[in-house]
């Protein structure tokens, strides 16, 4: 199978670059070598490529900035989107979506299911939606699939920048009333490997299992690493931050369960392997 992956820079898309190439004719594609903001430039390379899916994994994830950024994040990620979205539709081919947990508001006591109404609250979940809309109106081939609190080897993210906060501090504060699936970009690329290649069209949910706060998250982090730190509780309004973030996103993966796929793992397990790729110790 030929496929591009658009970010290829990014967290995930190295990974699926490193995964997917092992099997496929992988065309790992930065903005240098393909702007999706240029219409013009993306049709041109994929129509030379001509491939049988397109990954795409490429935005705008400055949350907080794209608060004062709108243009830019509109631009990138609902734009570049729809031109991504076009081109691959123009060569028959199929095309995977990355979006968000973000397209949601947080209100929900109960994880959010593949259908369910989005409402999101920020200018970055709002151009991701917007993004979405376009993939499911100009597309007759694809697979949107929603994500949550990635981590993995390549680039910046939480876990690593726990580890790093640990050398420099002896005490902590982490938020609590945020809600979450830890995502680790090795999971999800394995289940995107198994997805692209089946006709099982629609929108999907993919983190791993099981949820937690940011604080339970920093908690296991330094246990799995062997890390004694002292670590506080703290509520969302001692961080001022430009864009508000949901309460609560657990994502329910229906989808995955309907369309017989297998599930991701527990988010703590992946943690753990996390932090052995890392060199790390793993505690209980």
């Amino acid at each position: 199978m030929r496929i591009i992956i658009t970010g290829a820079s990014g967290q995930l898309g190295r990974e699926l670059v490193q995964l997917l190439e092992k099997r496929h004719e992988v065309f790992g594609l930065c903005r240098t070598e393909m702007d999706i903001t240029n219409i013009d430039q993306t049709r041109k390379v994929i129509r030379q490529i001509n491939p049988d899916v397109v990954i795409h994994t490429a935005a705008y994830t400055a949350v907080d900035l794209a608060e004062t950024e709108e243009d830019k994040a509109y631009q990138i990620n609902t734009f570049g989107t729809r031109n991504v979205a076009l081109s691959t539709e123009e060569i028959g081919a199929k095309i995977c979506y990355i979006s968000t947990d973000y397209v949601f508001d947080g209100n929900s006591t109960v994880p959010y299911r593949e259908y369910d109404n989005t409402n999101p609250q920020n200018v970055y979940g709002k151009s991701k939606r917007a993004g979405e809309l376009f993939v499911q109106s100009l597309s007759s081939k694809y697979f949107i699939v929603r994500t949550s609190w990635i981590y993995g080897i390549h680039g910046n993210n939480f876990v690593k920048t726990m580890l790093k906060l640990a050398s420099e501090k002896n005490n902590l504060k982490v938020v609590n009333d945020q809600i979450g699936s830890p995502t680790y970009t090795k999971d999800l690329s394995i289940f995107l490997a198994e997805l692209i290649l089946t006709d099982k069209y629609g929108i999907y949910h993919a983190s791993n299992t099981g949820f937690c706060s940011w604080y339970e998250f920093a908690l296991a982090v330094f246990e799995y690493s062997g890390i004694n730190i002292k670590v506080e509780p703290c509520r969302t309004e001692e961080f001022s931050r430009p864009a508000p973030r949901p309460k609560f996103s657990v994502l329910e993966h229906l989808s995955i369960r309907a369309n017989g796929f297998q599930d991701l793992r527990n988010w703590k397990d992946g943690l753990r392997d996390f932090i052995r790729e890392l060199g790390g110790t793993v505690g209980s």
